[in-house]
């Protein structure tokens, strides 16, 4: 995907959307007593990892928040966090760019900012989407389910499932979401249950149905395995 993932691990770079503190769509204490009782080999993970502790930032602007993920792709906080910054002179008083802001910008603008060619294209893409109404508001994803979410985002370029599943988890707290395609899950995954290799996202996928309807909760158990 797109956002830093170094091999083994899954690091959300400080001051992305990955990361914050806020409300969850559901019980943590309720989640984890109920995949204890459905996989016992993943409670001895709980056990070896300790407490639940998502941080969830909310979401106020899908827009603002996928551009700030195009923006992450495979760049260190610091240097996406200076593309952010220069980003922001585009908008009126320092604020992040509007949808418009982005269209009306000239190459030469966004290249200055520090946004590759490709980058640049996925975020007028994006700005049309919003536009456009295609790319629904926070009051209207927070009521969609999740695949509807992942059917409306997906087509965007540079936007992947696997960053709407981040937005699925990080921002909109949600229970039930496992990002087979994500290689340090999997290789937690092969931590966890004792495999030599890294398993397929099927494998993961065939034992994540015992996990309904919590499988957020059991994902972010194996990154943490990844990191153990």
């Amino acid at each position: 995907m797109e956002v830093k993932r170094r091999r083994g691990r899954w690091d959300p770079p400080e001051g992305s959307l990955f990361r914050g503190s806020g409300p969850l769509a559901f019980d943590p204490e309720e989640a984890v007593r109920a995949l204890r009782a459905e996989d016992p080999d993943l409670a001895a993970l709980i056990d070896r990892v300790g407490p639940f502790a998502l941080r969830v930032q909310g979401l106020q602007s899908p827009f603002e928040a996928l551009a700030q993920a195009i923006v992450h792709q495979q760049l260190t906080a610091r240097a996406a966090a200076g593309i952010l910054g220069r980003l922001r002179a585009l908008g009126a008083r320092g604020r992040f760019p509007r949808p418009a802001d982005v269209l009306a910008a000239t190459d030469d603008g966004l290249r200055a900012a520090g946004l590759s060619r490709p980058k640049a294209l996925a975020l007028r893409d994006l700005a049309a989407h919003a536009i456009d109404g295609s790319l629904p508001p926070a009051n209207v994803l927070r009521r969609m389910d999740d695949e509807e979410i992942v059917g409306r985002l997906d087509p965007i370029r540079g936007i992947g499932r696997w960053t709407v599943e981040m937005l699925l988890i990080f921002r909109l707290g949600r229970p039930d979401v496992l990002p087979v395609d994500d290689y340090g899950l999997r290789k937690g995954f092969a931590r966890a249950f004792g495999l030599r290799s890294v398993p397929a996202p099927r494998t993961v996928a065939r034992r994540g149905e015992r996990w309904r309807p919590f499988r957020t909760v059991a994902s972010w158990y194996l990154w943490r395995a990844a990191e153990l």
